[in-house]
């Protein structure tokens, strides 16, 4: 345990922040497997606003710094050519 007031409160800020960085990516596995599941069920409406979900749930997570801004690129680009790949295969 701390002894120094500052690191008693670097403790309780680091507990704040996993509780909260556990919650966002819970957040983020969701939306992906809604995602992924819409894509496996070949709706192409519902995958589409699937993924304006995700997006939106990748950059709120990259804005507050839970994930790092190129992996939400990157995540959200993946799951934009998957979309894609839907939209042609049907």
């Amino acid at each position: 345990m701390p002894n120094l007031k500052s690191a008693k409160k670097r403790m309780r800020q680091n507990v704040v922040r996993h509780d909260r960085n556990v919650q966002v990516r819970s957040r983020i596995k969701t939306a992906r497997r809604d995602m992924m599941e819409a894509l496996a069920a070949k709706d192409a409406d519902k995958s589409a606003e699937a993924l304006r979900t995700y997006s939106s749930v990748l950059d709120k997570a990259a804005k507050i710094g839970v994930i790092k801004k190129n992996t939400a690129i990157r995540r959200k680009a993946n799951a934009a050519n998957n979309l894609r790949k839907l939209a042609t295969v049907a």
